[in-house]
């Protein structure tokens, strides 16, 4: 290097993205090494960065390896820095720490590497002469960083709810407001800490609102710009649903969908076993399609599919001609839920849904007279009979509470059964015969939709029961309707009331 040369080495080094696009080599898709020189989207992402930044995207976009050659190049260059990686796995802690950060850092030119030794190397952490470092870790638990990346933090919050909520509680507060925090993943389904971020996030871009330092900005990264996601459509079957599916995708986006991009998409679909919801989740085209339901251990997955293809879930209005039931789960942190319900002769019509959260039972007795519908049997949970010390001189249930509360009504309590599992196989022996109104039961959908099975985070399975979280109580009130039909007591005949007498009295039960 001549010394013109040199010195304008060294006067490129001041400029951090000249660095990020001359110093670091990767490994490339095809094995070889290379120059990293950031694509379109990183190079649009670094100029968009805020310090608070969370990143829902399809697989393979380049975003985390941007991320931590930026973190390695700021802990080269700024004296004192830590960055810190939270990797998923043990597994995925170490691909990133091998593969992307020491392979980089062991690979800079020759020259510069002789100034930076190491201080420090070990399998997880990389500590500098200039008292800078950067670490991979499986644990949420750290001390202050300037620079933290949250690796798919979707499936961290889908399999490892714990950790996720330490990484929200422990990690991201421990970054100063002038630090930069990097969240992103492929999604796992519209519940978790990961969904939560990126949907309060969301909201702030729809507001327009300014962001403060310590807001989340939302990037997302689809698969339809990304140039190596096409392939040549001779011999490709794209179907009349994938090409309606396509067409609605280009009025969305406003820009077209190449038949070199359609065939990837479709035979990418075909890789992952046809299955959809996959592709949703792994290749998203728009932010909502990220976070549609993931079916993993879910338990009405199947039942809930049937019902859109029957067309069981449409518009149900209120039949005046017949009584409504309400099946009801009272939650140990004032939380309860509601369904409504109509029989008519086998079909259960659920033309309503309520919840609601520190309320007590005058608010949902008020709710319900507020629907001007004639009431038939309002079915609660075993517990709702247990007797306990309230505001009055004598000990009370729930049952009691809401009889002085309504004393018109007629309430019944659901019998207990020993395993909750047989309740839910019997919910799903009665969802062929329910019809459901998808407007006003949309948040009920949505439980019973993301209603899963517990996951062992040590054994790394799905355990056999249920986890309880905020779609439980809409789903274990569902439960008392499978139950209630399975022994019997919703099998009755109702005569309506006669014409002119006032509604929000009960049916008469014959």
């Amino acid at each position: 290097m001549t010394p013109a040369e040199q010195r304008q080495f060294l006067a490129n080094l001041r400029d951090p993205l000249w660095r990020l696009s001359n110093l670091y080599k990767i490994i490339a898709k095809d094995t070889s090494v290379i120059t990293f020189r950031p694509n379109e989207v990183q190079a649009q992402f670094l100029h968009d960065m805020h310090t608070r930044n969370v990143i829902p995207k399809a697989r393979q976009r380049g975003l985390s390896t941007v991320i931590q050659l930026l973190m390695l190049d700021s802990a080269l260059f700024t004296p004192n820095f830590k960055g810190k990686v939270i990797a998923q796995d043990q597994d995925a802690a170490t691909e990133i720490f091998r593969d992307k950060l020491k392979f980089a850092y062991q690979n800079l030119p020759p020259a510069l590497l002789a100034q930076v030794p190491l201080v420090k190397d070990s399998a997880s952490e990389l500590l500098f002469p200039n008292g800078s470092s950067v670490a991979v870790t499986t644990s949420a638990r750290s001390g202050t960083v300037q620079m933290l990346h949250v690796s798919e933090f979707g499936k961290i919050a889908a399999k490892f709810p714990g950790k996720a909520r330490e990484v929200i509680t422990g990690s991201i507060p421990a970054v100063p407001p002038d630090g930069l925090i990097f969240v992103e993943s492929t999604a796992e389904g519209a519940e978790g800490e990961f969904f939560e971020m990126c949907r309060r996030a969301i909201a702030k871009q729809e507001q327009g609102a300014r962001l403060t330092p310590l807001d989340f900005k939302l990037h997302f990264y689809s698969w339809w710009d990304a140039a190596e996601y096409r392939i040549n459509p001779a011999g490709v079957a794209i179907t009349e649903k994938d090409n309606d599916y396509f067409n609605d995708l280009e009025l969305k986006l406003r820009r077209k969908i190449e038949p070199e991009r359609r065939a990837w998409y479709v035979k990418t679909r075909e890789g992952l076993n046809d299955d959809q919801e996959k592709m949703w989740q792994e290749y998203p085209s728009t932010v909502e399609e990220a976070f549609k339901v993931s079916t993993e251990g879910c338990y009405y997955t199947e039942q809930l599919r049937k019902a859109r293809m029957e067309g069981r879930i449409t518009t149900v209005p209120h039949d005046p001609t017949l009584p409504v039931s309400t099946f009801w789960d009272i939650g140990q942190n004032d939380e309860t839920a509601i369904w409504c319900v109509q029989q008519d002769r086998l079909t259960y019509r659920a033309i309503n849904f309520h919840e609601q959260t520190g309320e007590n039972f005058d608010y949902f007795v008020r709710w319900l007279q507020a629907q001007n519908y004639t009431w038939d049997v309002h079915y609660l949970p075993h517990d709702a009979d247990a007797k306990r010390q309230g505001k009055g001189p004598k000990p009370q249930s729930a049952k009691d509470m809401l009889q002085e509360l309504a004393p018109g009504w007629r309430f019944e309590i659901v019998p207990r059964i020993a395993d909750t599992n047989i309740g839910i196989n019997q919910t799903r022996g009665v969802f062929p015969l329910v019809v459901f109104d998808e407007a006003r039961c949309k948040d009920g959908l949505t439980h019973l939709e993301l209603y899963r099975k517990e996951w062992d985070d040590q054994r790394a399975v799905w355990k056999d029961r249920p986890r309880h979280d905020r779609h439980s109580n809409a789903a274990d009130a569902f439960r008392q309707l499978g139950q209630a039909h399975a022994n019997g007591q919703t099998r009755r005949q109702i005569t309506p009331p006669p014409a002119g007498k006032n509604r929000t009295r009960s049916a008469r039960v014959v």
